[in-house]
C-alpha cells in the first residue's frame, strides 16, 4: 500500500483539489463496471492539463509508483482497474474534458482525453459533421480510453476502428516527457509511428492526453432495414449484394440470432420484431448518405432487398418508415447485451475471425460448445461485415450461482472457445482489448515472436514498469 508521505508529495505537486483520498469517493473507481475485478488505491490523481499529467508521471517515475490511467472506467476486460494490493495510484483524465478545436473545414476535432464520446457527437453535429464511431457506452466512455483500447463499434464496416480515425496524438510517456503529435500530417516518415504504438496499448506505454480525430459529413439521409434470413451464410451473401447495389454507403451490418432477439423482446418493454416472420437469423442494415443531393437511400435499399428476396437470400424484410422506427430497430441491437445478462450467468467473448469463415464459425463453434459443455447454450451476434461477433456461452438453465459456475467451468470454456477462434485464424480480442481478463490467454496462444515483440516494446518505453501494471502484457509464467 502506498504511504501517506507519497500522497503528500503528489498533493504538494498538484494541489489538494486534484488528489482524491476519501475512500467513499475512490470506491466507484476501483472496480470494473461488470463487477468482476476489484482493486484498491490510496488516491486518485485528477490533473487538469497535459503539463500536470507530465509532472505527475515524472514524480511517479522518481518514486517508482505505478499509475493506472482511467477515463470512463467502461473497460470490458478489467483494463482500468488498479491492483488489489493498493500498490498503484489511479490517474484520472476526466477533468481534461475540453474540445480544443473543431474545424468543419479541416474535418478535424482536437479533443482532450476526458471528452465523453456522446459530447463529441453533439459538438460535431452542431457544425454539420459527425465522428463516425459509436457504441453502447457512448454516454460515459472517453476519448482517451477509446484510443487506448482501439475501440470499434457499429460503424467499423465503413469507417474503421479508432485506429483509422485518429490523425494525431498528444501523450505523456513513462519518463514524463510529452509526445507532441497532434499535427494531422498525411505523410510523415520519421521512423516508427509512435501514434500507432500508443493506440491500442491500453495505457501500458504512456498516457494519451489529447487527439486529433477525423470527422465526416453529417448524415443527410439514412435508411435502416431489418431482414430475416435462414443462416449466417445467407447474411454474408446479403451483405455482398448490398455492397454491389449501394457501394460504400453501407454504414452498419449487424447479424442477430433469433434467440437473442427473443431475449430482447421478453426483457425490454415496447420492443417488437420488425418483420412478420420469425427466422433463425436476423440482419440489421443501415445505409447512409452525406450528400444532400442524394437523399433517397431507402429507394436504393429497397431495390437491393427486392433482389435478395428474389434470390432467396432473405425470407422477409422491412425498411423503417421514419426515424422513430429506425431508432426502434437499433434499440433491439443495442439491448442485446443487457437482455442476455438478464437470462442468467454467461461467459461473453469478443472475437474476430476472417469474414469468409465467420458464418461457419457462428454455427459450428456454438454447436461444439454445447456438446462439450452439456446444458449450456451458445450463440453470437454482432458486426458480421468486419468479422467481429460477440460469442456467448450461457450457463445451464436454472443455474442460480453464477460466480460458482464461472469458477467451476469458466477456464475450460475460455480455453475451448479461444482454441476454436485461433484454429479459425482469428483473434481472441476484436475490440475490447486484453486488459487483465485475457492476459494469460494471450500468453498461452501467442507465438514466441509476438510475445517477445510485445515485451520488448513495453521494456523500451517503460523500463520501470509503472504504466498500468499487469495489463495486456503476459507475465513470464503465462507464455
Amino acid at each position: 500500500m502506498i504511504g501517506q508521505d507519497v500522497i503528500a508529495r503528489f498533493t504538494a505537486l498538484l494541489g489538494e483539489k486534484r488528489v482524491v483520498t476519501d475512500a467513499d469517493d475512490i470506491a466507484p473507481w476501483v472496480s470494473d463496471w461488470r463487477g468482476r475485478y476489484h482493486g484498491a488505491a490510496a488516491a486518485i490523481l485528477q490533473p487538469e492539463s497535459t503539463g500536470q499529467v507530465a509532472a505527475a508521471v515524472r514524480l511517479a517515475a522518481d518514486l517508482g509508483v505505478p499509475l493506472v490511467p482511467q477515463g470512463g472506467n467502461t473497460s470490458m476486460v478489467g483494463g482500468a482497474t488498479p491492483p488489489a494490493d493498493g500498490s498503484a495510484l489511479i490517474l484520472s483524465l476526466r477533468r481534461m474534458n475540453h474540445i480544443r478545436n473543431l474545424s468543419p473545414h479541416d474535418n478535424l476535432a482536437v479533443c482532450e482525453a476526458g471528452v465523453i464520446l456522446s459530447n463529441l457527437h453533439d459538438a460535431a453535429a452542431a457544425v454539420g459533421r459527425r465522428f463516425p464511431l459509436s457504441l453502447g457506452a457512448k454516454g460515459s466512455a472517453t476519448i482517451g480510453g477509446l484510443i487506448s483500447t482501439n475501440a470499434g463499434g457499429t460503424q467499423v464496416l465503413r469507417h474503421g476502428t479508432m485506429r483509422a480515425l485518429v490523425e494525431g496524438i498528444e501523450a505523456v510517456l513513462p519518463d514524463g516527457g510529452i509526445f507532441h503529435g497532434l499535427d494531422a500530417l498525411k505523410k510523415d516518415n520519421r521512423g516508427y509511428d509512435i501514434k500507432q504504438l500508443l493506440i491500442g496499448a491500453e495505457g501500458t506505454l504512456g498516457i494519451v492526453t489529447a487527439a486529433a480525430l477525423r470527422l465526416v459529413p453529417a448524415i443527410a439521409a439514412r435508411a435502416v432495414g431489418w431482414i430475416g434470413v435462414s443462416s449466417p451464410a445467407d447474411a454474408l451473401a446479403l451483405l455482398r449484394l448490398c455492397e454491389a447495389h449501394l457501394g460504400d454507403s453501407v454504414e452498419g451490418f449487424e447479424v442477430i440470432a433469433d434467440d437473442g432477439l427473443g431475449h430482447v423482446l421478453s426483457h425490454v418493454p415496447g420492443t417488437r420484431c420488425p418483420i412478420a416472420t420469425r427466422t433463425p437469423w436476423h440482419v440489421l442494415v443501415e445505409v447512409d448518405h452525406g450528400d444532400p443531393r442524394d437523399p433517397t437511400p431507402a429507394d436504393r435499399l429497397e431495390s437491393a432487398l427486392a433482389d435478395a428476396l428474389e434470390q432467396g437470400l432473405a425470407v422477409d424484410a422491412a425498411i423503417a418508415a421514419n426515424e422513430a422506427q429506425a431508432e426502434a430497430f437499433w434499440r433491439i441491437r443495442e439491448s442485446l447485451s443487457e437482455s442476455e445478462r438478464a437470462q442468467g450467468p454467461a461467459l461473453q467473448y469478443d472475437i474476430s475471425v476472417p469474414v469468409a469463415r465467420m458464418p461457419a464459425f457462428m454455427i459450428e463453434a456454438a454447436a461444439a460448445a454445447e456438446r462439450a459443455f452439456p446444458g449450456t447454450t451458445a450463440s453470437s451476434f454482432g458486426h458480421l461485415g468486419d468479422g467481429n461477433v460477440h460469442f456467448h456461452v450461457r450457463a445451464p438453465r436454472g443455474t442460480t450461482d453464477g460466480p460458482a459456475w464461472i469458477a467451476a467451468e469458466g477456464q475450460a470454456i475460455n480455453s475451448f472457445v479461444h482454441d476454436a477462434v485461433v484454429a479459425a485464424g482469428g483473434s481472441i480480442s476484436a475490440e475490447h482489448g486484453i486488459g487483465q481478463m485475457k492476459r494469460a490467454e494471450l500468453g498461452r496462444l501467442s507465438s514466441p515472436a509476438r510475445l517477445h515483440a510485445l515485451r520488448a516494446v513495453k521494456a523500451a518505453f517503460d523500463p520501470q514498469g509503472i504504466m498500468n501494471p499487469d495489463k495486456l502484457i503476459p507475465r513470464p509464467e503465462e507464455g
